[in-house]
């Protein structure tokens, strides 16, 4: 049967394919149950074929179904149809991740932390579930029209890792796996951070950070290698979004941010415009040879923010720090090896250089602040008035300038939203404190909403994106035209916030039914057959061909519109025949009675003379109608023509 035209579990008709994976097809199907449209994920015949991912399968799809988030595929129903496994889940218009930054490449640094913290919603949900997801990647992600996302295929990962195959498939995807899973440890939250750490790289740089000739040689940079840090790819990715990724990059789990929700904290603050307050990501370099052997040493928070990138060093630092650490970088050195013989005498006077400029660097700072150089506390003056915080940090020694005032939806106006260096954190005495005061929530702006019905998906999006407001589309079945939008959930010329999303339905086109065939049924079987989505009504008449109390004809057949009403002609059996008194015309001419039998409805034979005298009748009196009778005649004779 083919795929249009077939019903998994009885229940849903699969209408068009609208994708393929590694492990699925991807049906459009109609849930005919709930009369709505959904998506059918049907698996592969290699996975479908094996009893432990069967087993697995199962286990992990009912565990997918128990997750509400605004920012998961909701799965509806999983099940078996034969031989083939299929996953029901919300139908969503969009597009995946990694085909929007195919063809727009990389994205504006607060887009990248946008979707990054709706993913961590979506990881926060499932990590509370101990569900880990395992296959985190742009392909599962899907950009709806409002610019939202949703995370697809929780828990199937770990049902298709069961299906161990000589293509290895047991890795994953080896562009962003974790170093762990590529070892095959036993995986935490911590691995999904890492996945989501590649996927926002990619987002911000529009490639990914390692890549190779197969999944092999990925997989072992994944373990073996750091990756070039976003900026020398990307210059327009700042300091603050770099270390976020960086830090979801870690190799060490226990390195990374621990739980989704304290990375979308610092997301969400990033986004909004706020400081992050996040340590330069750990750099290992090979020690050099003859101090202390060919073990590596890590290098200080402290140090490596010293050393910056080319491009990016700040007054006072040299050429030659930021050019030996991005050309280790940009070389994707194997952090792990050791250094080439002969290169111990460069690697020791490049660590002797960098920390004679540290110690340089340390000291013009002392004398630019002034005072003392003694360290001391610095108070945390967040959410203070203006003069409070003044009083404050002056009272504890130090100077107060203020940066450009910003707006913030949280802290009101006139108060601090931010200040450098942090609070609780130590700074020489008598040096400047930085504060940023809040100017209150963004002023609300209105906008009407525009007419979107009639239109198609497309043109309703872009009205709706010149009037400022996002649009949510559903599909329904409707007697409007396919494809565009019959009802909008605010009316037109309504004023609303701008920003404020605007439901919209648009139409699947009208559902239809196919009358069954009726010719020959019963009345009682016909009815059946027609189920309770049709009306019908009976009429009878003569067949001599369809026996009594069966279906003669019907009207309309084919495709038609629930509720349509059947006309349907019942047999009566063959037309009873009449009967006729036919008059006795001996003596009569046959010129005469044969036209007068004819009207009646028999049929006359005339033997004899056309026009002689009738001298016998073969049938006469009440007759069959269309009775054959015979008139036998003579010539008229003189006698004849007298009377």
């Amino acid at each position: 049967m083919p795929d249009g035209q077939r019903v998994l579990g009885g229940r849903y008709l699969l209408k068009d394919k609208v994708g393929n994976g590694g492990m699925a097809s991807v049906y459009r199907a109609q849930d005919q149950v709930l009369d709505r449209t959904v998506a059918v994920k049907i698996m592969l015949p290699q996975y479908a074929g094996d009893a432990t991912f069967a087993a697995r399968f199962k286990q992990e799809a009912q565990a997918a179904a128990g997750l509400q988030s605004p920012y998961i595929v909701g799965v509806y129903d999983w099940g078996k149809d034969g031989d083939t496994y299929y996953i029901v889940m919300e139908y969503l218009r969009g597009t995946d991740l990694k085909s929007g930054v195919r063809s727009h490449g990389a994205l504006d640094p607060k887009k990248v932390a946008q979707i990054g913290s709706q993913i961590c919603g979506a990881l926060s949900v499932a990590h509370k579930h101990e569900i880990i997801h395992r296959d985190i990647k742009p392909q599962n992600i899907m950009v709806l029209p409002d610019g939202n996302i949703k995370v697809m295929d929780f828990g199937i990962a770990r049902a298709k890792n069961s299906h161990l195959t000589q293509d290895n498939n047991v890795l994953g995807t080896a562009h962003y796996v974790s170093p762990e899973q590529t070892r095959g440890q036993d995986l935490g939250a911590t691995s999904d951070i890492y996945s989501l750490g590649v996927v926002m790289y990619e987002c911000a740089t529009g490639r990914v950070p390692f890549d190779g000739d197969d999944a092999i040689s990925v997989a072992l940079k994944q373990v073996n290698e750091l990756p070039i840090p976003p900026s020398q790819v990307n210059p327009g990715v700042d300091p603050a979004l770099e270390r976020i990724i960086l830090k979801c990059m870690e190799k060490d789990p226990a390195n990374r941010f621990q739980t989704a929700d304290e990375l979308r904290q610092v997301l969400n603050a990033y986004a909004a415009g706020r400081a992050v307050d996040v340590a330069e990501p750990t750099r290992v370099i090979a020690a050099p040879m003859g101090v202390g052997g060919a073990e590596t040493r890590v290098m200080s928070d402290a140090t490596q923010a010293m050393v910056r990138p080319a491009g990016t060093a700040g007054p006072g630092s040299t050429a030659a720090g930021p050019r030996v650490a991005a050309s280790a970088s940009s070389r994707g050195q194997n952090s792990y090896d050791e250094p080439k013989k002969g290169n111990g005498a460069k690697i020791a006077a490049i660590v002797i250089g960098a920390i004679v400029v540290i110690a340089a660097a340390v000291f013009f700072a002392s004398n630019l602040f002034g005072g003392s150089g003694e360290m001391v506390i610095v108070p945390n003056v967040i959410d203070y008035t203006q003069e409070e915080a003044e009083d404050a940090l002056e009272n504890a020694g130090f100077n107060v300038e203020y940066g450009k005032a910003v707006n913030d939806d949280e802290v009101e106006e006139g108060r601090v939203v931010d200040q450098t260096p942090d609070g609780n954190k130590e700074a020489p005495e008598g040096s400047t404190v930085t504060l940023t005061l809040s100017k209150g929530p963004v002023p609300v702006k209105e906008t009407e909403v525009p007419n979107i019905t009639g239109k198609t998906a497309d043109e309703a999006e872009a009205l709706l994106t010149a009037a400022n407001l996002k649009g949510q589309a559903h599909e329904e079945s409707n007697e409007a035209e396919a494809g565009t939008v019959f009802k909008q959930g605010k009316n037109t010329g309504e004023v609303v916030e701008e920003g404020t999303v605007i439901e919209y339905w648009v139409s699947t086109g009208p559902d239809t039914i196919d009358v069954p065939n009726l010719t020959g049924k019963t009345k009682e079987q016909a009815i059946e057959a027609l189920g309770d989505k049709l009306s019908y009504t009976f009429s009878s008449d003569y067949s001599a061909t369809v026996p009594a109390g069966s279906v003669i004809s019907y009207e309309p057949g084919g495709s038609v519109k629930p509720g349509t009403t059947i006309k349907i002609v019942l047999s009566q059996g063959p037309e009873p025949v009449a009967k006729v008194n036919a008059p006795n015309f001996v003596n009569d001419s046959a010129s005469h009675a044969k036209p007068q039998l004819e009207s009646l409805g028999f049929k006359v034979v005339v033997n004899g003379p056309a026009d002689g005298i009738i001298v016998s009748q073969s049938a006469s009196g009440s007759l069959d109608k269309g009775t054959t009778i015979t008139l036998t005649t003579q010539a008229r004779t003189d006698a004849n023509t007298e009377d």
